[in-house]
């Protein structure tokens, strides 16, 4: 981690934690955050450094701008992740879920599941009954 916070750092760690749920573009997270006197190159450094630390994670994304998932704040530690690729937002599986998965991979296939990068992607139920 980073020796020491500044405002900037700050400001978009919050805004993360605020948007643990979604999958954001750098370029909406510098757009949303241009109100608070956070240049777009302090976003792009920020984000750098956050995913070098490991807090922070790319993501498939549909467009040709990169997203990133926040995986810094507390109720994403250790937990399996589901997006939704038409609207863009990420669940939590739920962890007995989760566990059956991770177990039921290793157990067939021998290979164990790093929980902070899986992602598993498809179209979420509000999306689904929106389209009826």
């Amino acid at each position: 981690m980073s020796k020491y916070v500044t405002k900037q750092r700050r400001l978009l760690l919050d805004y993360l934690t605020e948007h643990a749920d979604e999958t954001l573009s750098a370029g909406r997270i510098a757009e949303d955050l241009s109100g608070d006197g956070i240049s777009v190159s302090a976003v792009y450094r920020n984000l750098a450094e956050l995913e070098n630390e490991g807090r922070l994670h790319r993501a498939a994304g549909s467009g040709k701008e990169q997203s990133y998932r926040y995986s810094g704040a507390e109720s994403c530690r250790g937990c399996l992740h589901l997006s939704c690729t038409r609207c863009g937002r990420t669940f939590h599986m739920g962890r007995t879920d989760a566990n059956r998965l991770v177990n039921a991979v290793a157990e067939a296939e021998g290979f164990a599941l790093d929980r902070a990068e899986t992602v598993l992607y498809g179209v979420c139920e509000a999306c689904r009954e929106a389209k009826r």
